[in-house]
């Protein structure tokens, strides 16, 4: 069966775009027609007298022996799908259907290229598994991994990079990065910054192939070697504006990126943007029911929570901790007199003094008006709040200068610690704003109010 014999026969089956073959029985082929030059990149010179098994994908050859060992006991195969490598090394998907003939003792099969569809119905599985991970994801860093394992199943991108941008710091945040060679895109000089830097001041897709001849000024020397990796950089841009970027890299193996490819990640970008915009708004609607607007201190809600957590620890270790209740005295008098910015502007001086008074682990809360309270997580005994009290009462009584003007004010503060002063947040707050009030009463006598 020699195609170059003049044979009537084999030149009609070398017009047909399906690949035709004949395997004998040790597995080696004896005849081939023109299609799979096409199909495998290999020549009909090149197969003939080859085992057909060695150009079978490895992770498809015991599955593809099995076949063949069924079709050679008479099992004809139809519609039987494996993958096969081509010359070039590519993967090609191959459907091909095979009967043996007794009397030839050969496999004759007929092969069908369906890469272009396979490779669309897997592209089309990621996008969807995009939108359900982009819809579905717990938190960014969990959906950022999801998109990098599925984006990797149907493009080069082993190193993988996600950018978000600040345009308010105009700060750049990698809140997601991995990359064989470049670990710590932060520094400067980082090929990986430079990239997202100009993706974002652009909005623009940006595709970094060796060998190409557009390519945008100062990115040149990237893709200057024949063996160079590609890079393809994709904006998140939102109705706001670009928010960051996505950067993906291939190895070093002649693995390009396509203007397809450019398509898809931009699809994947929208998906991401959605999912990170609707978590940056549930971050700050959660923020809004938490914290002060004015002073950004923790608010009522948020202290009782944290007030409760303090206390059953406290319970648990048989220790102490305690609340400073703190009011401003002749607040609204400052106010009145020099109107609601000048007190917007104290109440947040307020505050702000409050957490240079305390630790991080504590908390300060503006709890309505003038009214702050200072959590005192874990204390050692009922002097301690005492001393943060008169720290507390210093740092306050220190002149503010604000809007032009120099003002004073005095706090009333009162004091409550678990377990002195009682075993329940009910309690406890009772006492601490008793000793409040009667703390307000001396300084009213001592100012003669």
């Amino acid at each position: 069966m020699d195609t170059r014999s003049g044979a009537p026969l084999a030149s009609y089956i070398d017009l047909l775009m399906d690949a035709v073959c004949a395997v004998d029985g040790q597995g080696r082929f004896v005849f081939v027609s023109a299609a799979c030059e096409r199909i495998f990149g290999y020549t009909p010179q090149e197969l003939i007298g080859q085992p057909m098994i060695d150009l079978v994908h490895p992770a498809d050859r015991q599955r593809t022996l099995e076949a063949a060992r069924e079709i050679m006991d008479g099992e004809p195969k139809l519609n039987f799908e494996n993958r096969y490598l081509r010359k070039d090394g590519r993967v090609v998907h191959i459907l091909w259907s095979a009967r043996w003939s007794p009397a030839d003792q050969l496999r004759i099969a007929v092969a069908r290229d369906i890469t272009e569809r396979k490779q669309a119905e897997s592209r089309q599985a990621a996008l969807y598994a995009v939108s359900e991970a982009a819809n579905t994801a717990a938190d960014m860093l969990a959906l950022f991994k999801r998109i990098h394992l599925i984006i990797g199943e149907w493009l080069p991108a082993l190193n993988f990079s996600v950018a978000l941008y600040d345009e308010q710091c105009a700060q750049l945040n990698f809140a997601y990065h991995v990359d064989d060679l470049e670990r710590q895109p932060d520094v400067p000089g980082s090929v990986t910054k430079r990239l997202c830097a100009e993706v974002i001041r652009t909005g623009q897709p940006i595709l970094l192939t060796p060998g190409s001849s557009q390519l945008p000024s100062g990115f040149c020397d990237l893709v200057a070697q024949p063996n160079a990796p590609c890079w393809l950089g994709v904006p998140l841009i939102s109705q706001n504006g670009t928010i960051g970027a996505l950067i993906v890299k291939s190895a070093q193996d002649n693995q390009h990126y396509t203007e397809q490819d450019k398509e898809l990640l931009q699809y994947v970008c929208g998906q991401l943007t959605i999912a990170i915009e609707r978590q940056q708004l549930h971050a700050r609607l959660q923020r809004m029911a938490q914290y002060d607007q004015l002073t950004q201190v923790p608010n009522r809600e948020l202290l009782r929570e944290r007030f409760k957590a303090a206390l059953a620890t406290a319970r648990a270790a048989s220790g102490c901790m305690a609340l400073l209740y703190i009011d401003l005295d002749r607040f609204k008098q400052i106010n009145d007199t020099y109107g609601h910015a000048v007190g917007d502007m104290l109440l947040q001086a307020v505050a702000s003094r409050l957490q240079g008074c305390v630790r991080d682990t504590d908390t300060v809360a503006r709890i309505g008006g003038d009214e702050f309270v200072v959590l005192l997580h874990s204390v050692q005994a009922l002097e301690d709040a005492h001393r943060v009290q008169e720290k507390v009462r210093h740092a306050l009584t220190q002149p503010l200068r604000l809007d032009g003007h120099c003002l004073s004010i005095e706090p009333s503060i009162g004091v409550a610690c678990f377990p002195e002063h009682g075993a329940e947040d009910v309690a406890l707050f009772r006492h601490a704003d008793e000793a409040m009030y009667a703390a307000k009463r001396q300084n009213h006598k001592a100012f003669g109010i």
